[in-house]
């Protein structure tokens, strides 16, 4: 899995069914290593790269023109890490491949494998348009 390939697939539901992971909410991930988690996030090094992968993915949700994100932009990592990752320095970390802009509720939905998590794209009202939110 890596962003070259993902990148390929051209809509928004596509690119969350290649990168949907199917968690359990609750499942515990780093638990009482969080702070590494916390620190590695904190880094000079990860804002840097973070700044980079935003601008390299327009700020769009999962890089998909006009899937404008509001709200934080978080970036997500493809391969998921895990405390090992970060105590040893695997290349996943910084991997820009490895990465792609979400927003929060695309990255739920990513971990937790439910589309329904994700908000659907506004729709506009339009004159004599008689459909109720």
């Amino acid at each position: 899995m890596t962003y070259s390939e993902m990148i390929k697939l051209e809509t928004f539901e596509e690119r969350f069914e290649y990168l949907k992971l199917g968690g359990v909410v609750g499942r515990e991930t780093f638990g009482s290593r969080r702070v590494n988690n916390q620190r590695f996030y904190k880094s000079r090094e990860w804002r840097q790269l973070r700044n980079h992968i935003i601008v390299r993915d327009g700020g769009f949700d999962l890089a998909v023109p006009e899937r404008y994100i509001s709200g934080h932009t978080l970036i997500h990592h493809i391969v998921p890490i895990d405390d090992d990752d970060i105590r040893h320095g695997s290349d996943n970390l910084f991997d820009p491949e490895n990465l792609v802009c979400v927003s929060h509720d695309t990255h739920n939905a990513i971990h937790y494998g439910d589309f329904s998590l994700v908000k659907q794209d506004f729709v506009e009202r339009s004159p004599n348009d008689t459909n109720l939110w």
